[in-house]
Formats: C-alpha cells, structure tokens, sequence
C-alpha cells in the first residue's frame, strides 16, 4: 500500500513535467542569452529593449548593439503610443477626431525622438569568440513610461492648438491600462 502512495504522485509528476516542457531534440543544446529573458522584459513601469551586436571591432559591436535594442525600444514605444492615441481619441470622441490624432502622432515621434537620448542601461555583457576573434554585445536598455508620459503632457501642453482638444488625466488614463498589459 505504501508503494502504491509513493509511485502515485510520481507517475503524475513525471506526467506533469513531460506535458509543460518540450524536449531539446538530441542535436540542438540550450543558449543563455546575456542581457535577455522575463526581467528584460517591458512591463507597467519601463519599456525595454535587449539586442546583440557583433563584429571583428568591439566599439563597432557595441555600438550595433545599442542601436539596435534603441530601434527596436523605439518600435514598441511607437506602437503602444499608437493603440494609447487611439483609444484615447476614442474615448474622449472628438469631432475632429483625425486630425487630433495626428497631431498627436507627430507629437508622440518628436517625443520618442527626444527621450531615446535619456534611456539607462540595464545590462551589458561582452564576449570574443576564440575562433573568429569577433566580438558580441548583449545590451538591455530601458525607459521610464512614467518619464515618457510626462514628456510627452509637457510638449502636448505647449501646443495651443492641441491643449484645447487634450484631457492629461484621462490620457494618463489610457496609457496606464496600456503599461498594465506588458505585466500580464
């Protein structure tokens, strides 16, 4: 009876683990990737970017890296400032409502444009392979949503003929439901 106890939860723990995980086919082995994985991740308080950079130069393969992870910080900025607008014109339903919304836009890229040069490295990992002598950068980057949002309240704000048609708190708003989606 004892026996029967123990291979019980056994059978199922190794049925369990079986069912969540894929097995590594024989011939691929698992890579970590520096500077990379769930705390790298964006979430309700920063956007982050992660990319490598390679190349026979090391500031060259920095400097690949950086870009890239600032481009690709850039493009999900964008993006969730894009569904952000939308929704917010939306919501406050203007009768104006396109020409809002590109103002808006072009507000949102000048912004972005500006505070890309205020991004904090998170992490930076450098290796040379000893076969080729190249050189790899892992970076991760990040950005205040906060800061970004404030940012972008103190250009909208300047602008006369958009202040009339903008409401920071409901704004605020839309962009905080935005940022919670990036935790789930």
């Amino acid at each position: 009876m004892n026996n029967k106890f123990f291979l019980i939860p056994a059978a199922l723990l190794l049925f369990n683990c079986g069912s969540s995980k894929k097995a590594i086919p024989k011939d691929e082995v698992s890579v970590i990737i520096p500077c990379s994985g769930e705390e790298y991740f964006s979430n309700d308080e920063y956007f982050r970017g992660n990319a490598i950079g390679e190349s026979l130069d090391q500031m060259t393969a920095k400097k690949k890296a950086l870009s890239n992870a600032k481009a690709q910080l850039a493009a999900d900025i964008e993006s969730t400032m894009k569904i952000v607008n939308d929704n917010y014109v939306k919501s406050a339903e203007f009768n104006n409502k396109e020409e809002v919304l590109e103002r808006f836009e072009g507000n949102i890229r000048e912004v972005i444009n500006k505070k890309l040069s205020g991004i904090k490295q998170i992490c930076e990992k450098a290796t040379r392979s000893t076969s080729t002598g190249r050189y790899k950068y892992y970076i991760a980057i990040e950005l205040s949503g906060e800061e970004l949002v404030s940012s972008y309240n103190e250009n909208l704000s300047k602008e006369q003929s958009i202040k009339v048609d903008y409401n920071y708190e409901k704004f605020k708003k839309v962009f905080d439901e935005e940022m919670k989606k990036f935790s789930n």
